[in-house]
């Protein structure tokens, strides 16, 4: 069976070529890149190229990234670490998106716990945040502002360099979730006035378990774990020499390709969006008319489930998702798509199709013919889809 893989905002398969730099630190070169031998500076050399090959892809220095386990761990470091590296004082505020993802909103919520109040800004039916909304939210005790710049359901970009103006205008820490932006479409943390940066290995083609958080120099964070005095104490532990090569090799991968590949991949996406929108009566796709990012189509189509929907396309050979694959399971309805005014009943009725590098022409169109088959064999058995259908017709 020909199997399709549309979820790359969920992972990203290792590039053979990032596979290639990681495997002699798997093997031959074990070294702890702290030690001072031969071992460990070979190690140290390698993980120090790869902080260049990440700073260029972002266009940041070199020392103002610091290597993590991955976006999850990033955010919560930014986002503590901010909050904590100022005296509590009564009305310490902070200002979110109420599209974030969990590893940001969580952290918010935690924070609000401990008696940080937190302002969650919304969004517009196609996903995007005023910057006016932000401007509005601004407090005397702001300390940090944080917006995610490409939601990993919609794809929608968020209009960072005015809200990063704003923050600059008002001394406030800028943070964004750049885990579904980077590797994808430009991210220059100077042009969008950035203090702090989220990213992701597995989202660019490298291993799970990689990632790092840029922070611009001077910025007051406090470390997140505590121990030795790695990477300038901001992150102590062993470094994860594979994984951090592999990272640097997609940054550099993607720094090269950047271009190219979002071009192409731009016009498959709407090849089957358009497709599937001409195919498939009663469907639409969400967030359509807003900046995105290249690769991420959510479309609803009315009378199935959603979960039920990716179960059939699996067993047909073909993988998408609901939503966030952080998400799966859940119960709830998508906070996202409930944000831009999706009532439940179609929140649950729609998935998310994200190609990736290596998504073919002749993919897209046997995705063309597998997606119709299964939204109409799932309608067919909806006695709820019928009356619906035959009320609005």
């Amino acid at each position: 069976m020909q199997r399709i893989y549309l979820d790359h905002n969920a992972t990203t398969p290792v590039d053979p070529a990032v596979l290639e730099a990681m495997l002699p630190f798997l093997s031959g070169e074990f070294g702890n890149a702290s030690s001072i031998h031969s071992f460990g500076q070979r190690a140290r050399a390698a993980v120090e190229t790869a902080r260049e090959q990440v700073a260029a892809l972002i266009n940041a220095r070199p020392q103002e990234i610091v290597f993590t386990s991955g976006g999850t761990e990033s955010d919560n470091h930014a986002i503590f670490g901010v909050a904590q590296a100022l005296p509590a004082r009564p009305g310490m505020h902070l200002i979110t998106s109420s599209v974030e993802h969990e590893a940001v909103l969580n952290s918010c919520q935690a924070l609000e716990k401990l008696g940080i109040a937190a302002t969650y800004v919304p969004v517009s039916r196609e996903g995007v945040i005023d910057p006016r909304d932000i401007r509005k939210a601004i407090r005397l005790e702001t300390v940090l502002i944080t917006v995610m710049h490409a939601n990993n359901e919609l794809g929608t970009v968020q209009p960072l360099e005015e809200i990063g103006r704003v923050a600059g205008e008002q001394k406030i820490a800028f943070h964004t979730d750049a885990v579904q932006s980077v590797g994808k479409i430009p991210v220059d943390v100077q042009a969008l006035h950035l203090d702090l940066l989220s990213l992701s290995g597995h989202k660019l083609y490298a291993p799970k378990g990689a990632g790092a958080i840029f922070i611009k120099s001077g910025t007051r964070i406090r470390q997140l774990l505590f121990g030795g005095h790695h990477q300038r104490g901001f992150r102590p532990g062993t470094e994860n020499v594979a994984g951090i090569v592999g990272l640097g090799k997609a940054a550099e991968l993607a720094h090269l390709s950047l271009g190219e590949d979002a071009a192409r991949i731009a016009a498959l996406r709407d090849r089957l969006e358009q497709g599937l929108l001409a195919r498939i009566p009663d469907s639409h796709a969400n967030a359509a008319t807003a900046p995105r990012t290249p690769n991420t189509s959510n479309i609803t189509f009315a009378g199935i489930e959603g979960e039920a929907l990716v179960i059939a396309l699996d067993l047909r050979g073909l993988a998408c998702s609901t939503g966030a694959a952080c998400s799966s399971g859940a119960v709830e309805p998508s906070h996202v798509l409930t944000a831009i005014g999706l009532p439940a009943a179609e929140a649950r009725a729609t998935l998310r199709f994200s190609l990736g590098r290596h998504t073919t022409a002749a993919e897209i169109d046997t995705a063309l013919e597998m997606i119709p088959a299964g939204v109409t064999q799932l309608r067919q058995l909806s006695p709820t889809y019928k009356r619906e259908a035959s009320a609005r017709h």
